[in-house]
């Protein structure tokens, strides 16, 4: 693995190292001169005060992350770390203030302390579990999030990860990427596309990233893919930026989300309606025109709560359109929340929440990439051919959910929900009716073809644009209801917390697709000269309808937890095609029925050896269903799903260790464009597979090791090892496939992946260095080392952020890709295409949020 990046890696880390000593020392050379004035008794300068601690949870010492440490009757807050730690600054040498610690699923604690001119204050807090577990909010939480409160339960078994408010301002930088985010995940692969993150390919332990197509993907607990059944491999994300939350939930316990159980599920968690009246405003700017804004306002009473954000992004692009013109693109996101409920105080609590939401999104990209002489002499290049690239798309989102709690034993969650999303993404489909993708892989057999597109004249219709018009719907009704009982046998008492789960959904992918034709004119700009008929590339829609029902018990008694559970899929897949001359749909059209029923059971457990030792065990079926139209022959995806880990929660240091292993019984592939295949949205079998990794994960607090040090070094550290291989030899019309042989390793699969950080907080500044990378990954099935030209390159990319408390908020800046690293994100569909060059970014937070 080192050999194919080390002499990079060495000289990102001088120069990622080199800014970032030299930003710290200009941001905490004030600390230290303060400091040293304040340490003469003559002295008479007001420095201020810091409170500097941790928080854990008795009984154990357990480290309590996400606890909110505040000022009473002031907006001056922060939230404790992953080790518990905190550091609160900002406090004047005056009367004695009191701090509150308050976190969900704890016993709220207040603590008074005087602060000491040029002193700073030490604190170690231990907080309880609530007397009252299953208040009404936190049973809610419950119904509606993946990963359970390991400091009440020990936690959902194996490798669930939960990342807060904190864990996401660290890990944004210009442009909410959430690749950015979920690299901090040990077992997440994300192959990048635009450098933006905007149509994410996310893929978890070994389920290929391909358009995040073999994840669950739900907002709030509720599907939020377009047509998460009928057509999972879609171009929309929600808005990352808007989010207070995401989970990541792998392996056993997966039966909660589905439909997908193989790799894991993604569970985006976005703003709610806040306790108290609150709001938040953020702006800011940086390099090739970008801009973002957000605005948060919302306020409760005792009888309803509110809550409205808007949030754009945009940027004119890194890459360089031969013909002038943007590359970037500008997103629009607006969401509300609206809630009535009962008194919170009576043993029997209801609310009724509806949430709207808008996105409207534009981006000037394209899948045209380059040939790889030109991506080592110019890598940000766009070719001329691309001019009239760009995606249009609008997603519209409603909810209504009621929630209520029976009894102390008994509460019952029910939603509806409709998501509408329609995309034409207009981009070149081929060059004198050659496929891009095998013109730029041969540059000199297709000198004519490339040279067309760089920009050389050329006949009518020699350049085809095919806009690819589609329409989804997803609609449906799900609802959880849950019953909490306590047994005892002889001495032992053994608590069960039963889930019962239901969701009618539907959804459906509508294509309605033509061509037009362009020639390249004497300036090297396109013309149209044809324009296609509608649906005359494509004129189908594809449907699924689904009944699901999920079972689960967490079962507790002293140290042990044990999670059985089982989930039912029963899925009716639709196809009608129309003659793609009807374009009125007047015809009958043929038609294409499947049905899928599938038991997907699972079973996990997890012992404490200690309070801060946790051994966890987990095995599960994985199931993928295929889509509408498949053949006969199609097979779902299945698996056999294995893994065990350790947890260490120590005050010290928090580290997860999990080995996983997944046994395929058939592998699917999907025919898309991003793939470089036909774009027909066809099945393939793969057959037989075997896949196993090992994942890590680090967090501490450096400055631990020296109790009076008044600020945290916090270091987070994650990494991946990942092997695939075929179970069988079989010829696949699948492009990423073709001839496989038993042995051959999994296409979009890197070994070796890893990410972390290390930071500088006194409370006032925070300065952070981060690092992602992966190894080389293979774009078709083999052996061996990874031929030249294909597949993404090996990579390691520095990002240093810094935060200042000033002018009553907070400044931010930024740069990504610190050494500003040339690399190929991936070669597929058409061409080598590159990261996001070295960008600064400057903002500005303010609010009470």
């Amino acid at each position: 693995m080192l050999a194919h990046f080390t002499p990079r890696f060495r000289s990102s880390i001088r120069q990622g190292a080199t800014f970032f000593f030299l930003l710290s020392v200009s941001l905490f050379a004030p600390v230290a001169a303060t400091a040293q004035a304040t340490s003469g008794a003559a002295s008479e300068t007001t420095a201020s005060v810091r409170v500097v601690g941790q928080v854990s949870v008795v009984p154990g010492q357990v480290p309590a992350s996400g606890v909110r440490v505040q000022v009473e009757g002031s907006p001056n807050a922060t939230y404790t770390d992953a080790q518990g730690g905190f550091v609160l600054a900002g406090l004047e040498d005056r009367a004695p203030v009191r701090l509150t610690f308050t976190r969900l699923g704890l016993a709220a604690q207040t603590l008074e302390v005087t602060p000491v001119r040029g002193a700073n204050i030490r604190v170690d807090v231990a907080m309880r579990v609530d007397a009252v577990a299953l208040a009404p909010v936190d049973v809610l939480f419950e119904r509606t999030r993946m990963v359970g409160d390991p400091l009440r339960s020990g936690g959902v078994p194996a490798s669930a990860f939960h990342l807060g408010p904190q864990e996401l301002r660290g890990a944004r930088l210009a442009f909410d990427n959430v690749h950015d985010i979920l690299r901090t995940v040990p077992g997440v692969i994300v192959e990048d596309e635009e450098g933006y993150g905007l149509r994410p390919n996310i893929g978890l332990r070994g389920a290929t990233s391909e358009r995040s197509s073999r994840i669950t993907l739900m907002e709030d607990g509720i599907l939020i893919a377009p047509a998460p059944y009928a057509a999972p491999a879609a171009y929309f994300f929600p808005a990352t930026g808007r989010m207070e939350g995401v989970e990541v939930q792998k392996g056993s316990s997966q039966f909660r989300s589905g439909p997908r159980t193989l790799g894991g599920s993604i569970n985006l968690l976005s703003a709610g309606i806040p306790q108290k009246s609150s709001w938040l405003a953020e702006i800011g700017g940086g390099t090739e025109g970008a801009m973002r804004t957000h605005l948060r306002l919302g306020d409760r009473g005792r009888h309803y709560g509110w809550m409205v954000e808007g949030l754009q992004a945009r940027t004119d692009g890194f890459k360089e359109l031969q013909t002038g013109g943007n590359t970037g693109f500008l997103t629009q996101d607006f969401h509300g929340r609206f809630r009535i409920n009962t008194d919170g105080s009576q043993p029997r609590y209801q609310e009724l929440e509806l949430k709207v939401g808008l996105n409207d999104h534009r981006s000037d990209e394209t899948y045209l990439g380059l040939t790889e002489a030109d991506m080592r002499a110019r890598p940000n290049l766009r070719y001329a051919a691309s001019a009239e690239d760009v995606i249009n798309s609008d997603h519209t989102q409603l909810r209504l959910r009621y929630f209520a709690t029976l009894s102390a034993k008994t509460d019952v969650t029910l939603a509806l929900y409709r998501h509408d999303f329609s995309r034409n993404w207009y981009k070149l489909q081929s060059v004198l009716g050659r496929g891009l993708a095998g013109v730029l892989s041969e540059p000199d057999r297709f000198a004519t073809e490339v040279a067309i597109l760089k920009g050389a004249p050329s006949s009518d219709g020699a350049l085809r644009v095919r806009a690819n018009n589609r329409t989804y719907r997803s609609e449906g009704i799900q609802g959880q209801v849950g019953y909490r009982w306590d047994q005892t046998f002889g001495r032992q008492q053994v608590a069960h917390a039963l889930e019962l789960g239901l969701r009618l959904h539907r959804d459906y992918e509508d294509r309605f697709q033509w061509e037009d034709g362009y020639a390249m004119g004497p300036t090297g700009r396109m013309v149209q000269t044809s324009q296609g008929a509608p649906g005359s590339q494509d004129n189908r829609r594809g449907s699924a309808e689904a009944l699901s029902f999920h079972l689960q018990d967490q079962i507790r008694a002293g140290r042990f937890t044990l999670i059985p559970g089982v989930r039912y899929e029963d899925i009716q897949f639709q196809r009608h095609i129309w003659p793609r001359e009807d374009a009125d749909r007047r015809q009958a059209p043929g038609e294409a029925d499947s049905r899928v029923r599938v038991w997907v059971p699972g079973v996990g457990a997890t012992w404490e050896w200690t309070p801060r030792l946790l051994w966890d065990v987990g095995l599960h079926r994985g199931f993928g269903p295929p889509g509408p139209g498949a053949s006969e022959d199609t097979q779902a995806e299945t698996a056999l799903n294995l893994e065990t880990g350790l947890r260490l929660r120590h005050p010290l240091v928090g580290l997860n260790l999990v080995g996983w292993y997944s046994d395929y019984s058939n592998l699917l592939g999907q025919a898309t464009l991003s793939t470089g295949d036909t774009g027909s949205g066809d099945l393939f079998n793969g057959g037989k597979a075997k896949l196993g990794g090992v994942e890590m994960a680090l967090d501490a607090d450096l400055a631990r090791l020296a109790p009076q040090m008044s600020l945290r070094l916090p270091l987070q550290a994650t990494y991946g090892w990942n092997q695939g291989t075929f179970g069988s030899d079989f010829v696949s019309a699948y492009a990423p496939w073709g001839t496989v042989t038993s042995g051959d390793h999994l296409p979009f699969l890197p070994s070796h992946t890893f990410a972390g950080s290390l930071g500088v907080d006194d409370g006032i500044r925070l300065v952070t260095l981060s690092w992602n990378g992966a190894s080389q990954t293979r774009s078709s099935a083999g052996r061996g080392p990874i031929p030249s030209g294909e597949g993404s390159d090996a990579f390691v990319v520095f990002n240093l952020k810094g935060e200042w408390r000033a002018f009553g908020g907070t400044v931010q800046a930024g740069v990504q890709n610190l050494a500003d690293r040339e690399y190929a994100v991936s070669r597929r569909p058409a061409g080598a295409r590159p990261g996001l060059p070295r960008s600064v970014f400057v903002g500005f937070r303010v609010g009470t949020w």
